[in-house]
């Protein structure tokens, strides 16, 4: 496995990968309306290119198929971090969450974790802040905010 930056020609792979991830792997946290609502299988792809080259994104892959993908901002927020279904357990997010956190020069981290995502992050030196209820297309979902100084 390899950890590159993003390129815009790796965008319908991880629209794709997203969608996967989604609706697989938090399909024991979360209802289908829900899932559906969080992962609709459409994506803005101007939005999603424009945010992903803006922050600091690396893909894993190997022999050519993505695995997942992450990206950070400047100030330490990590806005995506996503395993393809079929490749979990294998150390793939740990390597892009380190990874990103090593080039960050935040004096903290930040993400909005899901139910399912919420003990890897806990795992890794992540504390609760709050529990939020955040509305996707007119549907409540339940994720955390959770910080980590380095």
């Amino acid at each position: 496995m390899t950890l590159r930056p993003y390129q815009t020609e790796d965008l319908a792979a991880i629209a794709a990968l997203f969608f996967e991830s989604v609706h697989t792997l938090c399909r024991g946290d979360y209802t289908q309306e829900q899932l559906d609502a969080w992962a609709t299988g459409r994506i803005d792809e101007g939005a999603w290119d424009a945010s992903l080259r803006a922050h600091h994104t690396l893909v894993a892959e190997e022999d050519g198929v993505l695995l997942g993908f992450a990206d950070m901002t400047e100030d330490g927020y990590l806005d995506r971090l996503y395993v393809h279904p079929a490749h979990t357990r294998r150390g793939i997010a740990s390597a892009l969450l380190e990874a990103l956190e090593r080039a960050c020069p935040a004096a903290q981290f930040t993400t909005h974790a899901s139910l399912t995502a919420r003990p890897f992050f806990e795992r890794r030196g992540y504390r609760v802040e709050r529990r939020q209820e955040v509305v996707r297309c007119g549907v409540t979902l339940i994720n955390f905010v959770i910080k980590k100084a380095p």
